[in-house]
């Protein structure tokens, strides 16, 4: 009797290690600030990215995709609430470094409390979903998500592993004082820093800064790799790399990467730097932008290599993409990198530049490799999406939280457009709202509708992609369509407010 029930259990554990193993694992790489056309597989003439390159022709590359917002952390609040910016409750880079006094590191002074505003802890968020469902759990990078002490940082939100910048204002700094890190296994309560004792002897910024060693980016790239070192084939995970390349300030080792790009660039661009912003002074702007690019494509093309050393390469659904539109921050220059012109608008606004990413999806056996898709979809849909993929049905009859009178999922899944199997919904509008530069968007099927300080301008995307040409004058109609879209998406916000149409 108790052989057949040891017998059982074997097989049991057997099912659902086999059945484990069946599940996608999901590795979401989301960079900072890199534009549409920043990559050579999306028309980028003098920047090489051969590895991300790669994982286009191995996959989907889409030519309609938007972020959540045209700045950094209201854009990450969209992919991990599955709301847009008219119900998420993080909206705009609210911060809070220095309402608490400061601290010593070495001869350096540094903010006590560091962070953004808190993501709403009444909403479920992605991680959350994917542990709940049996999904180790890792990020890396930014978090940006809450300040350090909030209840809103990833030891609480459902991250089993984590390592990076708490605050995306430090993450200016590419040479810091200090990282965060957590790591539930190793017994930690609560996410704490680990001070980087070799840079802390030299200035944050000026003359001697060159002198720190600790490159942040490379720091997390190295820690993503060992939590992928550590993954298995019978635990599927749910990965979370938020990279900082290629955001200001622009600086990095001077290794073979950045003298590769050095006299290729001319004219050069000089930068000054800005203390206050922390963002270093440069010589050579045009190539620590380039070389910033192709370091960043170096690791993703290791994170590929270390996917297939552990035979998790084909298990796994990859998806690389950026936060927002290109930024002119740090001596950065994007008119230099994107001479066509092809989108209107930086990092910031709500034309196509500031909120049209680059998108690329590899899934072997699920989707056609070399396929280019013009499916629109914004980062609010990745929560439904990776619940399709994760097999996690109902998520919003099962997360939504009772206690709310209206828990927003505004997600639709593009699982249909990747696999090529069942009807894919299509989104009525897409939306947008940022309060720092009072501007609204629509999009609704190729209409574009753009809103400053409550003044509409209308654009028709299929004849006049770079919004030259505004035509609201001529379809009032259409432009009264979009703002009662605007008027019934919206909720306010006390301390996101912002100029609604009239």
């Amino acid at each position: 009797m108790q052989s057949h029930l040891l017998l059982a259990a074997a097989g049991a554990l057997g099912t659902i290690a086999a059945a484990a193993q069946q599940r996608p694992n999901i590795l979401y790489i989301m960079c900072d600030d890199m534009g549409y056309g920043d990559l050579a597989c999306y028309g980028q003439r003098h920047i090489l990215t051969p590895n991300i390159d790669r994982l286009a022709a191995e996959g989907m590359r889409f030519t309609q995709a938007y972020a959540g917002s045209p700045v950094s952390a209201p854009s990450r609040a969209t992919s991990m609430t599955g709301q847009h910016t008219g119900h998420t409750h993080v909206r705009g880079n609210r911060e809070y470094w220095g309402k608490s006094g400061t601290l010593r590191y070495g001869a350096n002074e540094d903010y006590r409390i560091v962070g953004q505003e808190p993501y709403d802890t009444a909403h479920v968020i992605l991680p959350e979903i994917l542990r709940d469902n049996g999904y180790t759990t890792g990020m890396f990078g930014k978090w940006a998500g809450g300040y350090e002490g909030s209840p809103s940082t990833p030891d609480t939100r459902g991250i089993d592993d984590y390592y990076g910048y708490i605050c995306q204002f430090q993450a200016h700094l590419y040479y810091p004082n200090f990282l965060n890190a957590y790591r539930r296994a190793d017994g930690d309560q609560r996410v704490r820093r680990e001070v980087l004792t070799e840079n802390i002897p030299h200035p944050m910024f000026g003359p001697g800064y060159e002198k720190r060693t600790q490159y942040s980016a490379d720091l997390i790239h190295e820690r993503a790799l060992e939590w992928l070192d550590r993954q298995t084939p019978e635990q599927p995970f749910f990965g979370i790399f938020t990279y900082t390349l290629p955001h200001a300030e622009l600086a990095q080792p001077n290794d073979s990467i950045l003298a590769y790009y050095k006299g290729r660039l001319d004219p050069e661009k000089t930068y000054k730097g800005s203390e206050g912003s922390r963002y270093n002074p440069t010589d050579c702007g045009h190539a620590q932008f380039a070389a910033m690019i192709t370091r960043l494509d170096t690791q993703v093309g290791q994170i590929m290599d270390k996917l297939r050393e552990k035979g998790l390469a084909d298990n796994t659904v990859v998806i690389f993409t950026s936060d927002n539109g290109p930024h002119e921050e740090g001596g950065a220059d994007p008119a230099f990198f994107n001479r066509d012109g092809l989108l209107r608008g930086l990092k910031r606004s709500t034309y196509e530049g500031g909120i049209r990413i680059p998108f690329i999806v590899r899934w072997p056996g699920k989707v056609k490799p070399g396929s280019v898709s013009d499916h629109q979809l914004a980062f609010y849909d990745l929560m439904p999406t990776f619940c399709d993929i994760a097999g996690i049905t109902d998520y919003r009859s099962r997360y939504a939280n009772p206690r709310l009178e209206h828990d927003y999922f505004d997600g639709l899944s593009f699982y249909p457009t990747l696999t090529g199997r069942g009807e894919q919904q299509k989104h009525p509008f897409l939306y947008w709202e940022f309060a720092e530069t009072n501007m609204l968007g629509v999009r609704m099927d190729n209409w574009k509708l753009v809103v400053k300080a409550g003044q509409c301008r209308l654009y028709d995307l299929a004849t006049d992609l770079h919004e030259d040409h505004d035509v609201a004058a001529a379809h009032p109609d259409i432009v009264r369509r979009m703002t009662d879209i605007i008027r019934r998406e919206h909720t306010d916000h006390p301390l996101f407010r912002l100029t609604l149409p009239q």
